[in-house]
């Protein structure tokens, strides 16, 4: 009985072992210890974490230490007798560089290589680095010779080496995955006289990309670019940096999420504003329209009144639509879309009958008597935008309508148009050719204004303030600020002008209202071309 004891008891023991053994597998991931080794064994067993961090809850991930042992490889291949490293995520060059050289060295990145020196006479490659010979005279110490190491690291699609700002907005990446390290006998090599240039060649990018040079901050464990300039070419961007350490280059969508908010708030703020000029507007028109009798018969102040009204209820959509949640239910998401995209086109159609009304005033001044006139131009710029609406609702156009970056990623999303080709048809489409139109008639107009007579008699060969003025103001009629929007892909200052502006046409027109009938139509005919028009010739006697 006690040796059956005994046999229990030993082969329990041996089942607890076994368990003891097995209970928590290796994760290199979580790399807690201080020590690193670099064999290869390690090396390929902690590259997965490129790939394996941030891709899985599952596959917690130390981060920061991850970060620290791959900077400290470069230190490792220092000290050690290394000359290349060849695997498929790191390459390097290990060279002992004698700091009396006479001319600047020029090395190789290819992605598919170890990093080469190329020699002179030799084409400079698509991708390199370029170190000056000032370097290494600078150098402290007397030395003769100083080991260089030069690293191309893959960083692979995970949180390694990503940083808290990029992976925050979720709007930026490293391009190609790609980290290149210089390093120079261990040394914090900083405030060079002349700068290294790493170039890294690449497919030309969309106008809403910059393309920003950085380097690892190691204490704020981000990437930062102070220090570095950046020098966009032809399918390459050089970085020039004045220190050593390990360099990149960022895609950074112009529209990130930070981005995004930022005009939303703007386009808030300006439809805000927007709303309270035009609610003035159309409370002044009713006042002269009761005091004035020209308002009863002209058609002139009509149509701007409804070119008022259409854009007081798209800035008022507009706040709902972005105001509300586009998580909400499917009809719902629906709804608001399609009346967003009536009062838009609303507002599309009267800027360029606005045009087209100015073009009968002052290109085509006889002959152009309409019989109901204004109803007419009512019932296209109200009833035209129902039909297209029909249309793309029944093709079920409408729906979450959401804003990416280059990367794909969401920078904002509100109830809109969920099928591009349909948004291109009936916005994009519809707006140029009413832009267009306004745009022609605009400047037949101002040609004509500023060819007056009475403009440049006796006050030189210059237009007057009055004139610039008075194009000014028909341009807010015309919808000019929207045409704003073909010059957004040159940046990201030309987007804030289009949001802000385009925001604010309704305190424009009320400017434009003020002017021109306010106080008294003698004291307006005196001082705009656009008044003498109207006095000039009626279109219409409905």
């Amino acid at each position: 009985m006690a040796t059956a004891r005994s046999l229990g008891l030993l082969f329990f023991l041996l089942l607890t072992s076994d368990e003891e053994t097995t209970e928590e597998p290796r994760n290199v991931c979580r790399r807690l210890q201080e020590g690193h080794e670099y064999d290869t064994f390690d090396l390929n067993d902690t590259a997965q974490c490129f790939t394996k961090c941030g891709q899985s809850e599952h596959s917690p991930c130390d981060v920061g230490n991850l970060q620290r042992y791959w900077l400290n490889y470069e230190s490792y291949l220092l000290e050690n007798s290394m000359e290349t490293v060849d695997m498929p995520f790191v390459k390097a060059l290990i060279q002992n560089i004698s700091t009396d050289v006479s001319e600047d060295l020029l090395y190789s990145l290819m992605l598919s290589q170890i990093p080469r020196q190329v020699m002179q006479g030799e084409d400079e490659p698509a991708d390199g680095v370029r170190l000056p010979k000032s370097l290494f005279g600078a150098l402290p110490g007397n030395r003769s010779a100083v080991r260089l190491a030069i690293t191309v690291l893959d960083i692979g699609a995970g949180n390694v080496f990503k940083g808290p700002k990029l992976l925050e907005d979720k709007g930026s990446s490293v391009l190609n995955n790609r980290m290149v390290g210089l390093s120079v006998g261990q040394m914090h090599a900083t405030g060079l006289s002349e700068p290294v240039e790493i170039t890294f060649s690449h497919e030309r990018q969309p106008p809403n990309v910059i393309l920003t040079c950085v380097f690892w901050d190691m204490a704020k464990g981000d990437w930062d670019s102070h220090g570095c300039s950046t020098v966009p070419g032809d399918g390459r961007t050089v970085c020039r940096c004045d220190h050593l350490t390990f360099f990149a280059l960022l895609l950074r969508p112009i529209l990130d999420l930070a981005t995004a908010q930022t005009l939303t708030r703007i386009s808030q703020a300006g439809s805000a504003v927007s709303m309270i000029f035009l609610a003035f507007t159309m409370v002044l028109y009713v006042a002269f329209r009761f005091s004035l009798q020209r308002f009863k018969s002209e058609d002139a102040p009509k149509i701007h009144m409804a070119l008022s009204i259409s854009l007081f209820l798209l800035n008022l959509t507009f706040l709902i639509n972005v105001g509300s949640s586009s998580q909400g239910p499917p009809a719902s998401c629906w709804v608001r879309a399609a009346i967003f995209h009536y009062f838009l086109l609303c507002v599309f159609t009267w800027m360029g009958l606005e045009a087209f009304h100015l073009y009968l005033l002052a290109i085509r001044v006889f002959n152009t008597y309409f019989g109901h006139y204004f109803l007419k131009l009512s019932l296209l710029a109200w009833g035209l935008p129902v039909l297209v609406v029909i249309g793309a609702g029944s093709s079920n156009s409408y729906g979450v309508y959401t804003i990416r970056d280059q990367e794909n990623r969401t920078s904002l999303e509100l109830c809109w148009f969920q099928k591009e080709p349909a948004l291109y048809a009936t916005v994009h489409g519809y707006f140029l050719v009413t832009f267009l139109f306004g745009a022609v008639v605009l400047a037949l107009v101002a040609w004509k204004i500023f060819t007056l007579p009475s403009v440049t008699a006796g006050k030189g060969q210059g237009p007057t303030w009055k004139s610039v003025l008075t194009v000014l103001g028909l341009s807010s009629l015309v919808g000019m600020t929207w045409g704003l929007a073909v010059l957004t892909p040159l940046g990201l200052s030309t987007i804030y002008v289009f949001t802000l502006l385009n925001s604010l046409q309704g305190l424009f027109i009320f400017c434009w209202f003020i002017i021109l009938y306010f106080p008294t139509q003698s004291t307006t005919a005196s001082s705009s071309g656009t008044a003498r028009l109207d006095q000039a010739h009626s279109v219409s006697q409905e």
